[in-house]
């Protein structure tokens, strides 16, 4: 069987409030908090959407101005695959012969997907 719990009068008859109700809230109330934090113990998020939204939110509530077209519609590096290094072709490309590009090889006129022959 469920222990339940007694309903927290508020209220009498005539709509007033409760008498013994009013006494405990206002006591509550009045009394002191010994924490100064209100409901977040901390301003950062380890969730990225999280962070992004209250930024946005951030940005629209001090200029005045929506700010989520133009954060939404913004270029990040890692949708291009970057951040990139910039080097020299010199450094990149392999002027000599190695094992996968011998020098006798046939030249193809264009790349091959498959062994098979057309």
């Amino acid at each position: 069987m469920v222990d339940r719990k007694k309903a927290t009068k508020r209220r009498d008859a005539t709509g007033h409030v409760d008498a013994e109700y009013e006494r405990r809230i206002s006591a509550e109330a009045r009394s002191q908090r010994t924490d100064d934090s209100a409901f977040l113990s901390g301003f950062r998020t380890g969730e990225p959407l999280a962070e992004e939204l209250g930024e946005a939110f951030l940005e629209s509530a001090t200029s005045g101005e929506e700010s989520e077209p133009e954060r939404r519609d913004r270029i990040f590096p890692e949708e291009s695959g970057g951040p990139f290094v910039s080097t020299r072709a010199s450094q990149e490309f392999a002027y000599d012969v190695d094992e996968s590009n011998i020098a006798e090889a046939t030249r193809e006129p264009l790349p091959k997907t498959s062994v098979a022959d057309p």
